[in-house]
């Protein structure tokens, strides 16, 4: 927390000196070179803004969770939980990932996994592990393919818990995350609570930036979200959800590529509360080559466009349901607007530095996001349980990484929008958790 208060004015510093030397640089210069500098300077106001407004929210939230914060509550206290597992093809990881399930410290829970029409052998290695006793069982079941909603609705509908965690195949869970998400629900408004997503093969460059991203850029997203109850997606690594919430709205929809976003978004709609806990955390597998990670983030962002454009018809609801507006809005601005208009800038900026000799204006403007990055990196590691030494990468980050995650994002949005036929795209796992 701390560290946080100290970065906010160190940040605002940064863009003040930032601003005063490019300013310098392009005095008495051509139109270009000024358009260049005032271009630089309006993108990175933009960006440091955006952070800035995450790292308070989230710096608040995390103050607002240590003053509520009750004692544990007592075993007899904690809600039956049902945990859900839907698989396909999973054989290579399933046999771990269920393991870590087992190990969960939690007084009473059952494990339900879903075989959604594996050509594999995932539905023997699960099935071989099935059991029961006085407070934990695991059952597996078996059915046609039919895709992940209509998995976890089949287990849904199996389940006894009043809450369930939803968890992915290839992920394996902390064993404390029941104990962290469960007592949240005490509230009633609550619908859902969302974890946090590591990476576990951090073993090259891009799932080391990838492990920098899910905390610097989507659970750093969340804990600010969940200041105001509004996550806009419970990662399907690990969810808790009230069963009774998610059978109200009618379960899961495959309507789109992205079942988390949109059940979240519905949920919101119904009039729920989506909130975050930044400890309890589930380790999965990242792709481990760019055309696998290009792969994922076309799915994402296909589905996170369809489930915003799903529900289009609130996005002028702002007098009937302004937290749903306002998310709507955020989120077409995140996964439309804001790529494009990042790629725009940089091109600007590096062609007007170049075509004006002015190349002063490029070291400076790599120094004001790599310093951002850099900063927004240790507060991070500082709040989670994340490895210190993904703070190097930063270096890379902003100006390497998240330039190709935004070229991808543009062009799934055009292949969304002239209906480009897309399949799920399911990774294959190396088997790494």
């Amino acid at each position: 927390m701390a560290k946080g208060l100290i970065l906010l004015p160190a940040l605002c510093l940064l863009v003040y000196y930032g601003a005063k030397h490019i300013t310098e640089i392009s005095a008495g210069s051509d139109p270009l070179t000024k358009a260049g500098a005032l271009t630089i300077l309006i993108f990175s106001a933009l960006v440091v803004s955006r952070y800035l407004f995450l790292l308070l929210f989230s710096m608040l939230n995390l103050l607002a969770n240590i003053l509520r914060k009750e004692p544990a509550p007592s075993t007899h206290d904690l809600p039956f939980v049902s945990v859900l597992v839907p698989c396909y093809n999973e054989e290579g990881v399933i046999e771990r990932s269920l393991e870590s399930l087992m190990t969960i410290d939690y007084p009473s829970y059952e494990i339900i996994v879903v075989d959604d029409g594996s050509v594999d052998d995932t539905y023997a290695v699960a099935k071989a592990m099935e059991f029961n006793d006085e407070n934990r069982s695991l059952r597996v079941f078996k059915k046609p393919n039919a895709g992940k909603a209509s998995a976890l609705n089949y287990a849904i509908e199996r389940s006894r818990g009043e809450l369930f965690l939803a968890v992915d195949a290839d992920s394996r869970v902390s064993p404390d995350s029941l104990r962290l998400m469960a007592p949240y629900f005490k509230d009633g408004r609550v619908g859902a609570v969302a974890g946090s997503v590591y990476v576990v093969n951090t073993n090259n460059i891009w799932t080391n930036l990838q492990a920098l991203e899910y905390i610097q850029g989507l659970n750093l997203v969340r804990n600010g979200q969940a200041f105001f109850r509004l996550v806009n997606i419970v990662p399907g690594p690990i969810g808790m959800f009230r069963t009774e919430a998610v059978e109200s709205i009618g379960g899961y929809s495959d309507d789109t590529f992205a079942e988390d976003c949109d059940l979240t978004l519905r949920l919101i709609e119904a009039g729920y509360g989506i909130d975050y806990e930044i400890d309890a955390v589930s380790y999965t597998e990242a792709p481990e080559s760019l055309l696998d990670l290009l792969k994922q983030r076309y799915r994402w962002t296909r589905g996170i466009l369809q489930s915003s454009l799903k529900h289009r018809g609130k996005l002028l609801a702002v007098v009937s349901n302004p937290k749903l507006s306002l998310l709507l809005w955020y989120m077409l601005f995140e996964a439309i607007l804001w790529p494009a208009v990042s790629i725009a800038a940089n091109l600007f900026i590096l062609f007007t530095s170049l075509v004006t000799g002015m190349a002063q204006m490029l070291v400076y403007w790599w120094i004001i996001f790599t310093i951002l990055d850099i900063s927004a990196g240790i507060y991070c590691v500082s709040v989670t349980k994340e490895r210190i030494r993904l703070v190097f990468y930063t270096i890379y980050y902003r100006i390497f990484f998240i330039n190709i995650i935004n070229i991808a994002k543009v062009l799934a949005t055009a292949e969304e929008f002239f209906g480009v036929e897309m399949s799920w795209g399911k990774l294959e796992r190396k088997g790494r958790i």
